[in-house]
């Protein structure tokens, strides 16, 4: 499944770097994304980055934008059923990455956006990441069989896409004070500049993001390669640390950006090949 997966991987990231580049203007970015999307779904040619795009890209992002006729032609070459799964996991992400751009388009700092409720949060998650763990169940299926899991698709399903979600809203609970400050709230509270609302929400998501990370776990457990259970479940490893380390923190504790010291992620990475715990 390596090959698919690295190619889907690499799309990703290319519609990443247009959606957030932040020196280009908004319309841009959106032109750049859809036309994107729709070369890779095979509906039109590759478009033109703008020198907006090009200039305010970092250096890596700018190379894989320079080889992103490539990355087509790589698609192109893969069998057919994997390349629908690529197509569909981009196509959905690419659909988060626009939805979030138009969302926060006029957002501001001191004018900042919130999410309407819940399930927008959840939509979102589902997006930009919970398609992940079906893109990557479905791959893992398709090119292995049953030497991938044994246990059903369906069940591998649902624990993959809860893992994907979480993985993304330990991400927004993480980075919460920075996209504030940004004009972005992902978490649907009345009032955002309400800290202490903003801590009681945080602390509810909380939770559910930890409910969802510990499927991820399962889910790796469920996994018969071995470098597939440590490649899935370091992920949700670092995850669960994280959520820890945010645990009732306060306003300036999350300001500081809650991180796992690069020393324990060493002892987490041999974890994941030997045992992923409980």
């Amino acid at each position: 499944m390596r090959g698919a997966a690295s190619l889907g991987y690499l799309l990703a990231r290319t519609s990443d770097t247009l959606a957030d580049t932040a020196g280009a203007p908004v319309g841009e970015r959106l032109v750049a994304l859809e036309g994107f999307g729709r070369a890779v779904a095979g509906l039109g040619e590759l478009p033109e980055w703008t020198e907006a795009i090009r200039v305010g890209a970092e250096a890596r992002e700018r190379v894989l934008l320079e080889k992103s006729a490539g990355l087509l032609e790589w698609l192109g070459a893969l069998p057919e059923e994997e390349a629908v799964l690529v197509r569909e996991v981009v196509r959905v992400i690419v659909s988060g990455q626009v939805l979030d751009l138009q969302r926060f388009e006029h957002a501001t700092g001191a004018a900042p956006v919130v999410l309407a409720d819940g399930a927008a949060l959840e939509d979102y998650a589902w997006r930009v990441a919970g398609c992940v763990g079906e893109f990557w169940t479905r791959l893992g299926f398709l090119t292995m069989g049953g030497e991938f899991s044994g246990r059903t698709l369906e069940e591998m399903l649902e624990m993959g896409i809860s893992y994907g979600k979480g993985l993304q809203l330990v991400n927004i609970l993480r980075d919460l004070p920075e996209d504030l400050g940004n004009g972005r709230c992902y978490l649907p509270v009345r009032d955002a500049g309400d800290l202490a609302e903003l801590l009681a929400e945080h602390g509810r998501w909380l939770e559910r993001a930890d409910g969802w990370v510990r499927e991820g776990l399962e889910y790796a457990r469920g996994l018969r390669s071995r470098r597939l259970r440590a490649a899935s479940g370091l992920p949700a490893m670092l995850a669960v640390e994280t959520l820890d380390g945010m645990r009732g923190a306060d306003w300036e504790r999350l300001e500081g950006r809650v991180k796992v010291p690069r020393r324990r992620v060493y002892g987490l990475l041999v974890r994941s090949f030997f045992g992923l715990g409980g």
